[in-house]
């Protein structure tokens, strides 16, 4: 459903003001100059976009009354803020979707937007033929497999970093190999794609997931493998990076954009933004 054109002079808060956030709060401001925009925070930062009000807790954000809210702070980030939004009546965009690998949170969150007659909304994030795996689902699908591979220092920060010397890899080398639910849970900022891929396809637990270290590589690559009754398909994309974030894919931010044009049902852009 097409969103009507008054809900462009909606409240929006964003949680995070990491990379994402960083990209998006001056994109908001461009695809929606009438609507009010609010960062989310623990703490107030040094420095925010002229115009955006700040606000630190679940308490406060509430206060503001938002019309949308837009989680770009991972995966704690949505346990603590979302199903309180969609309890109060406040759709939510989520990036960090490998937070629903938690079966216990999928259900809170499920209760909550049917409690408060709002909607959950997922972003497909960096990889893409999620429509297609969505249809052929409905055929019966054999088996689903996400192969994600990025230069071994983007693995940093992850508990790849403490199995490897990501420095030294000459290589290509597998620093995960196991099921959706397990990569999101261990690798939530670099692996949510691998949870979009669960969510359309066969579940967290039936989907297959190989992460890499690659030093051949200087772009973050996706590859999905999928099988079923309706035959077959593969695709890869290699995406570059957020220029602030190497773990993060530029086409992630674009995805999110893109979902937010569409609930707002603004048309697309046909040059997009610039680094």
């Amino acid at each position: 459903m097409r969103a009507e054109p008054q809900r462009a002079a909606a409240r929006i808060a964003v949680i995070g003001h990491g990379a994402m956030g960083r990209y998006l709060l001056p994109r908001l401001a461009q695809l929606l100059p009438r609507a009010e925009l609010a960062l989310v925070l623990r703490d107030t930062p040094d420095k925010v976009p002229a115009g955006t009000t700040v606000l630190t807790g679940a308490a406060p954000l509430l206060a503001w009354q938002p019309g949308l809210l837009i989680e770009c702070a991972g995966h704690g980030a949505v346990r603590e803020h979302v199903p309180g939004a969609l309890r109060a009546g406040v759709d939510a965009i989520i990036t960090s979707v490998g937070a629903l690998a938690d079966a216990g949170l999928r259900a809170e969150l499920d209760a909550s937007a049917l409690a408060g007659a709002s909607r959950l909304i997922t972003v497909a994030g960096a990889i893409g033929g999620l429509d297609a795996l969505d249809a052929a689902r409905s055929a019966g699908l054999d088996s689903v497999r996400y192969i994600g591979r990025k230069p071994p220092l983007s693995w940093s920060g992850t508990p790849a970093a403490d199995a490897f010397d990501l420095a030294a890899l000459t290589q290509p080398t597998v620093i995960f190999e196991g099921s959706a639910g397990a990569s999101a849970r261990a690798y939530p900022k670099n692996a949510n794609v691998t949870a979009a891929v669960a969510l359309a396809g066969i579940g967290f637990e039936r989907t297959e997931v190989t992460l890499v270290a690659d030093p051949r590589v200087t772009q973050n690559c996706h590859e999905l493998e999928v099988r079923g009754a309706f035959g077959e398909f593969q695709i890869r994309l290699a995406n570059a990076p957020l220029p602030d974030n190497p773990k993060t894919s530029w086409l992630a931010a674009l995805s999110l954009e893109a979902q937010i044009r569409a609930y707002f049902g603004l048309a697309s852009s046909a040059e997009g933004p610039r680094a």
